[in-house]
């Protein structure tokens, strides 16, 4: 649906919170609004349309989404005819809560029901009243709709939405759904169709990527799409985020230890290193089980950065619980670790049991855990000096410091690098370097380029083109995996 012709055209900014989920599903709504007629607002003005795309995991998430919505209260008083979508888990999980806290809220959108923003958006201005609309099921799968990429040089591509599992902590299965699965040759058409525009990185991305298949009872699902992903010529970098300790299979680790563009980087949520708490936590793995993946990843590619979640103070989390977390942390030795301390999170088991934990002691476990882990990453960032590194130049990264003059790159493990001797690099082309020193969250290579690749998507990014997909059909025949039935029914 367009706008007026008439009319001068109106303008969207989108504003993501949280997970990559929502970073890809924002990409999806920018696509949508620029289908219907919309134009992205220039920086700095004031849009017609803003999306706040919310997430209901992070902590405060609500006092942030409400006191964002306050700050753009008088912007739209000024601004007649401008309006206000939320969408998001946190609209899935509010519903009508929103707008009866917000009256100037124009529209109100859930999870399962991206595709709708634009309609309800023309709904709303034509009767003059705000539109709630949230579906309890999904309706179109997000990778069907057309989408506005943020970057030229890499992508995010959906392999399935919704999770399974029933971890106590976590509220997304109530607000993403059941997993549903994509067929693989739709995730492969979208990959190509991104490769033909020069991308040269993908992440497939999911709520457990590597329960993939359980909806067609193919349980070498993910295996097998890790290695048809890989195989498509002008693909360099294939990543994914995030597998499940409970669903992580041999057969994974042989397809990134096998496939050259897959990289040999692994995020392994932890979330406790002690077995009772991983019990309450329902988590369905122990501490050994864990290990041994860490063991079995790094005897088959030993160059591999595995990162990791960790939750600080769940309900009777004791003291030799937190000791536990500590032990494991100091044997797997991961090159980086996001940590959280626990809150409640209200419609969660684990909101309503016994032990919860003041705030004190909660966060002077965490402090001592992240000391812990500061001090790993930067062992093993220091023994990364000296090593020849493959860098994909990024922007929104510091990509070009002023003062330094150097530019910054991902390695092929997701390490950070800084890097000087860019003269002519555009974000999007490929550089070899040495790393010369080492932070807690970053490399450093001071020395000149060993050499330097222009790609397509450096000449994309530098012509300030983006990847835009009009959405892949349904249906479409497999392309080296098994075509599954439809689904039915990170962390």
């Amino acid at each position: 649906m367009g706008t007026e012709v008439d009319s001068p055209q109106r303008t969207y900014r989108v504003r993501t919170y949280g997970c990559q989920m929502n970073v890809h599903d924002s990409e999806r709504l920018s696509g949508l609004l620029e289908a219907a007629g919309y134009a992205a607002a220039p920086e700095g003005a004031d849009a017609d349309v803003v999306v706040l795309n919310t997430c209901a995991v992070r902590e405060n998430a609500d006092n942030r989404l409400y006191g964002n919505l306050g700050h753009l209260r008088p912007v739209k008083d000024a601004h007649p005819g401008m309006q206000i979508a939320v969408g998001g888990c946190l609209a899935q999980k509010d519903r009508g809560e929103i707008v009866r806290r917000a009256p100037w809220v124009d529209v109100v959108f859930g999870t399962h029901n991206v595709g709708s923003l634009p309609a309800l958006l023309e709904r709303a201005r034509h009767n003059a009243e705000a539109q709630v609309e949230i579906a309890e099921a999904l309706e179109v799968f997000p990778s069907t709709l057309p989408a506005k990429r943020d970057s030229a040089y890499s992508g995010w591509v959906s392999i399935s939405v919704g999770c399974n599992n029933t971890c106590t902590f976590c509220i997304v299965p109530s607000l993403r759904g059941k997993e549903e699965d994509r067929r693989p040759g739709e995730i492969l058409a979208e990959v190509q169709a991104l490769v033909d525009q020069g991308v040269l990185e993908v992440t497939l991305l999911g709520q457990n990527v590597n329960a993939y298949g359980v909806g067609f009872r193919d349980r070498g699902a993910f295996a097998d799409l890790l290695r048809a992903t890989g195989r498509i010529e002008g693909l360099e970098r294939v990543r994914f985020t995030s597998p499940h300790p409970r669903e992580f299979t041999d057969d994974v680790i042989e397809a990134m230890a096998g496939t050259p563009a897959v990289c040999h980087q692994l995020h392994m949520p932890l979330q406790s290193g002690s077995d009772d708490v991983l019990r309450r936590m329902r988590r369905g793995y122990r501490q050994e089980r864990y290990l041994g993946i860490i063991d079995r990843v790094r005897a088959a590619m030993p160059d591999a950065a595995i990162t990791t979640d960790v939750i600080v103070g769940f309900p009777g989390e004791t003291e030799a619980d937190f000791e536990q977390t500590l032990e494991v942390v100091r044997q797997a030795r991961f090159a980086s670790a996001f940590t959280f301390q626990y809150s409640k999170r209200p419609g969660t088991p684990a909101a309503e049991m016994d032990g919860q934990l003041p705030k004190e002691v909660v966060q002077e476990r965490y402090l001592r855990l992240t000391a812990l882990q500061d001090e790993i990453s930067w062992a093993e960032n220091r023994a990364q000096v000296g090593r020849t590194v493959e860098l994909l130049a990024a922007a929104g990264e510091g990509s070009k410091d002023a003062r330094t003059g150097r530019m910054s790159g991902r390695a092929r493990d997701g390490r950070l690098v800084h890097f000087a001797g860019g003269e002519g690099v555009r974000p999007g082309d490929v550089v070899e370097t040495v790393v010369t020193a080492a932070a807690p969250h970053h490399l450093v290579a001071d020395g000149p380029l060993l050499s330097h690749r222009r790609t397509r998507a450096g000449d994309a990014h530098e012509a300030g083109t983006r990847p835009t997909t009009p959405g892949v059909s349904l249906g479409m025949p497999s392309i080296g995996v098994p075509a599954p039935l439809p689904a039915t029914a990170g962390c």
